[in-house]
C-alpha cells in the first residue's frame, strides 16, 4: 500500500475536515490510519437512509463515547444535517470527529453548521512524487496522479476510468448539486478551461468560445476552484520597474483532467504538448507540497506585458523557477529568470528540465525534474 504523506496528526487533539476531490484516496487513507474508529460511510445505502431520515441516530450512538474518541463519517456532504449532532458531541462530550468531502462549498451552499472553528481543514491531493517509491515522470506526465488513473495496469483502462471520471463526477455531479443551471455550456466550459490550462485567463475571450457572458465565465472558474476540481495561481504582484500581468493562471487538479479533454495521448519528450503537461505536473506537486506543510498564499507567477515570464515564483520571491521539458538547458531558456533577477536580486534561481545531472548554470541552478522533487519533499526547495 502507498504510504500518504498526510497523516491526520490533529485529529488527535481536535476535529478535522478532510476535503479532497474524488478518488484522491480520503477513504482509503482514512481507513489505514484510523482501522478501529467508529466509521460511518454514507455512501453505504442502509447508513445513508438510517441517518438521513433521523440524524439524531448519531447523537444517540456516540453518547457513551469515551472523552477524544475519534469518529469518521465519510461524504458529510450527503448529509449536512448531521453536523449540527456533531456540534453538539464535539462540544458536550469532546469526540474528535474527522469530516471528509469533495468541497466545502457543498456545505457551505446549503447554509449548515460548519462548526464554527472547530475542525481544522485538511486536503488531500492526488498522489505526490514523494508517496511513490519507483516514481516514473513520464508516466505521471501521461497518466497524472490520481492512485486509479497512475496505477492503472494497462492504458485501455486507464482511459475507461478517466471517461467515467469526466462525464460521471465532474459533469453529473456537479449538475446534480445545482452548482450550475446549464449542463452543456458547463461542459463546453471545461474543454476550453483545458485550453487554457497553465495559461493567464481571458475571461472575455473564453466567454466568446463558450457562448456565455464573462461573469457567468468567472463564476464557473470559481466552481472548480471551491470544488477541488482546479487551482488558481495568481501573478505575482509586486513591481519594480517592469509592468506584469495581473490576471490569474488556470491548473486543473490533476494533469490527467487536460490531458483527456485535450485527447493528448502518448506524450514524449520533445514536443509542445508534453511540454504543457510537464509544467502542470511539477505546479500540482508544489500546490501539494505547499498544502501539506500549510504554506498559504506562496505560489504566483511572474509574466511581464514585453514577454519575461517566470513560471513559478514562491514566497515573496524568495525563489523563482523556470519549467523546460528540454534534456538540455540553453542560455535563451534562461532569459526569464534573469530579468527577474534584475528586479529581485536576492531570489535563488532554478530552471527544472530533463537533464540528466544537476548542474550551475550562469548562476542558475540546473536541476532535473526528479532531483528537483526529491529537493522539494525534503524541504530544501522552500519553507516557511
Amino acid at each position: 500500500m502507498i504510504q500518504r504523506v498526510l497523516k491526520i496528526e490533529d485529529a488527535k487533539y481536535s476535529s478535522i475536515f478532510l476535503f479532497g476531490a474524488r478518488q484522491t484516496g480520503k477513504t482509503t487513507l482514512l481507513l489505514s490510519l484510523f482501522p478501529n474508529s467508529h466509521f460511518y460511510d454514507l455512501l453505504e445505502n442502509d447508513t445513508y437512509e438510517r441517518l438521513r431520515r433521523n440524524p439524531s441516530l448519531l447523537r444517540q450512538e456516540l453518547q457513551n463515547c469515551p472523552q477524544e474518541e475519534i469518529v469518521i463519517i465519510d461524504e458529510i456532504q450527503l448529509i449536512p444535517e448531521l453536523l449540527n449532532e456533531v456540534h453538539w458531541l464535539i462540544t458536550r462530550r469532546d469526540l474528535h470527529f474527522i469530516l471528509s468531502g469533495s468541497s466545502a462549498r457543498k456545505l457551505k451552499r446549503k447554509g449548515v453548521n460548519t462548526l464554527g472553528g472547530r475542525a481544522i481543514r485538511n486536503v488531500l491531493y492526488p498522489l505526490v512524487s514523494a508517496e511513490i517509491p519507483d516514481f516514473d515522470i513520464i508516466k505521471a506526465v501521461n497518466r497524472g496522479m490520481l492512485p486509479t488513473h497512475y496505477l492503472a495496469p494497462n492504458d485501455q483502462l486507464l482511459r475507461k476510468r478517466l471517461q467515467a471520471y469526466v462525464s460521471v463526477y465532474l459533469r453529473e455531479e456537479i449538475a446534480a448539486e445545482a452548482l450550475v443551471r446549464r449542463l452543456p455550456s458547463f461542459t463546453k466550459f471545461m474543454e476550453v478551461a483545458a485550453l487554457t490550462d497553465g495559461e493567464m485567463i481571458n475571461y472575455r475571450n473564453v466567454a466568446q468560445d463558450c457562448g456565455i457572458d464573462a461573469k457567468t465565465v468567472k463564476e464557473y472558474f470559481n466552481i472548480l476552484e471551491q470544488t477541488l476540481i482546479g487551482y488558481l495561481v495568481p501573478a505575482f504582484s509586486r513591481t519594480v520597474k517592469r509592468r506584469i500581468n495581473q490576471a490569474p493562471r488556470f491548473y486543473y487538479f490533476d494533469v490527467a483532467l487536460p490531458n483527456y479533454l485535450l485527447h493528448r495521448q502518448g506524450l514524449e519528450p520533445g514536443n509542445e504538448e508534453f511540454g504543457h503537461a510537464f509544467e502542470h505536473l511539477l505546479i500540482q506537486e508544489i500546490i501539494a507540497y505547499l498544502g501539506y506543510n500549510n504554506i498559504e498564499d506562496a505560489l504566483s507567477y511572474w509574466h511581464t506585458y514585453t514577454g519575461y515570464e517566470v513560471d513559478a515564483v514562491l514566497g515573496d520571491a524568495q525563489v523563482a523557477i523556470e519549467f523546460k521539458s528540454s534534456t538540455e538547458v540553453k542560455s535563451r531558456h534562461l532569459r526569464g529568470l534573469k530579468a527577474f533577477k534584475e528586479e529581485h536580486p536576492d531570489a535563488r534561481l532554478i530552471i527544472v528540465s530533463l537533464d540528466t545531472q544537476p548542474r550551475i548554470f550562469n548562476d542558475v541552478e540546473v536541476m532535473p525534474a526528479v532531483h528537483f522533487l526529491k529537493q522539494l519533499w525534503q524541504g530544501n526547495i522552500f519553507k516557511q
